[in-house]
């Protein structure tokens, strides 16, 4: 005998899945290393970074997994780009002075693009590195004290430099100076970050360079 079938349901459409902008992403990513470099890393909740940016704690991970995520991929943007920069420094065959000429002038470049996030660094990196998904924070240190130790020596050992200098502290001297400048530098301000990075050279460098006699 037949029998009575209920109708067949209509398939339910998919909501078509939308991939955020790239734009936006930036914008996200932006607003949350600021809130990172003033309120630091363990009291930056998600709450707080969608609260700067203006949305739901919800919405905010349809673009990122964790806040772990945005601030792996807010440091490892700036130190790929800082080391894009330095290696090509690095490889132009540069005299000592001539190169840690470029060095600062490429370090106060990235504090203009990059100011939250080389706050972030000097604030956190030390807790950070200590965390596998971290650890490149603690390579790229190693790399960069070698390149500007190992300058500095050239310098010497080229009679550029003063021969009486302690190489390791004038590192940490030049390196500490250099990115202490996140901590007041504004983009857009009265001066350009080449403008600065010259200042700084003319009074650093004239301490450094072997006087005539």
């Amino acid at each position: 005998m037949p029998t009575n079938k209920p109708a067949a349901q209509p398939a339910a459409k998919k909501k078509p899945q939308v991939t955020p902008s790239p734009e936006r992403r930036r914008e996200l990513l932006d607003t949350a290393a600021e809130v990172f470099a003033a309120q630091g890393y363990n009291a930056t909740t998600v709450r707080k970074i969608a609260d700067a940016a203006g949305m739901l704690a919800g919405s905010l991970y349809y673009h990122f997994d964790s806040k772990e995520s945005m601030l792996d991929e807010i440091l490892s943007a700036f130190l790929t780009e800082l080391w894009d920069g330095y290696d090509a420094v690095l490889a132009a065959g540069l005299g000592p002075r001539e190169t840690i000429e470029a060095l600062v002038t490429e370090s106060f470049r990235e504090i203009d693009r990059h100011r939250a996030a080389v706050a972030i660094y000097q604030k956190e990196s030390r807790t950070l590195s200590a965390q596998p998904r971290f650890h490149y924070l603690s390579d790229s240190q190693v790399k960069f004290e070698k390149a500007w130790l190992g300058t500095l020596e050239r310098g010497v050992a080229a009679k550029v430099f003063r021969a009486d200098l302690d190489i390791r502290l004038t590192y940490r001297f030049v390196r500490d100076t250099v990115w202490v400048a996140a901590s007041w530098y504004r983009p857009g301000g009265q001066h350009s970050p080449d403008e600065i990075a010259r200042q700084y050279l003319s009074m650093v460098l004239d301490g450094i360079a072997l006087r005539p006699t």
